[in-house]
């Protein structure tokens, strides 16, 4: 999985209001070059979008976001998902997606969490909030202790156009969480040009840096 992540460089991050969004959002993505979506369970209506996402366009990787129990594990499995992400490490739950065989990405920001998550079997972690949390700088020096590892990471949070090359930069970083793809005012105004020229501008900045 950490492969794949790795070849689409950034995984847009998605909170969606409406399931009647999830179909065009997911052709814009596509249209974009950018066939892959963290949808998160921050709203009410992300599971379903998961399950319409994962059913009617089988050639998108569709993965959870904000799985913050094992009920949500379960029930991201359940919907298609491919992977689920959360932002910190929580041994019940990613033991509960071991269970159910769905790659799992916890949240970690320090050494500890690094190490707990390693202890769990994780090779993927997401590095969560990025940019609060100190940047490329920071990841780049939590990452080094564990580069014989071969640990990857995500970064997510405050990662825009703009800094998106100096995490992509560091060898360790599969992909980074894009939030700026696909934005919930975006979705719920129908900017669907929008989100396809930001998912293609994405890829052709990831085929620029790696």
């Amino acid at each position: 999985m950490d492969q794949l992540i790795r070849k689409f460089g950034v995984v847009p991050v998605v909170a969606i209001d409406d399931v009647k969004d999830a179909l065009p959002l997911g052709d814009a993505l596509i249209a974009g070059g950018l066939p892959v979506a963290e949808i998160t369970f921050r709203t009410a209506a992300g599971a379903e979008v998961m399950r319409v996402l994962s059913a009617e366009r089988p050639d998108m990787l569709v993965g959870a976001g904000t799985v913050l129990t094992p009920e949500q594990v379960r029930l991201a499995k359940d919907c298609g998902a491919k992977f689920a992400v959360a932002p910190g490490f929580n041994p019940d739950v990613v033991k509960a997606a071991q269970d159910v065989g769905l790659p799992f990405f916890p949240g970690v920001m320090t050494p500890s969490d690094i190490e707990g998550a390693i202890s769990l079997g994780c090779r993927v972690l997401k590095f969560f909030p990025a940019g609060p949390a100190g940047g490329p700088a920071l990841l780049k020096g939590l990452a080094a202790p564990y580069s014989h590892l071969d640990l990857r990471f995500m970064p997510t949070g405050g990662v825009t156009p703009a800094n998106l090359g100096e995490y992509l930069a560091i060898l360790a970083v599969a992909a980074a969480g894009g939030t700026w793809i696909a934005k919930k005012d975006v979705i719920a105004s129908g900017d669907w040009a929008g989100i396809e020229a930001n998912a293609k501008a994405a890829v052709e900045q990831v085929a620029r840096i790696r």
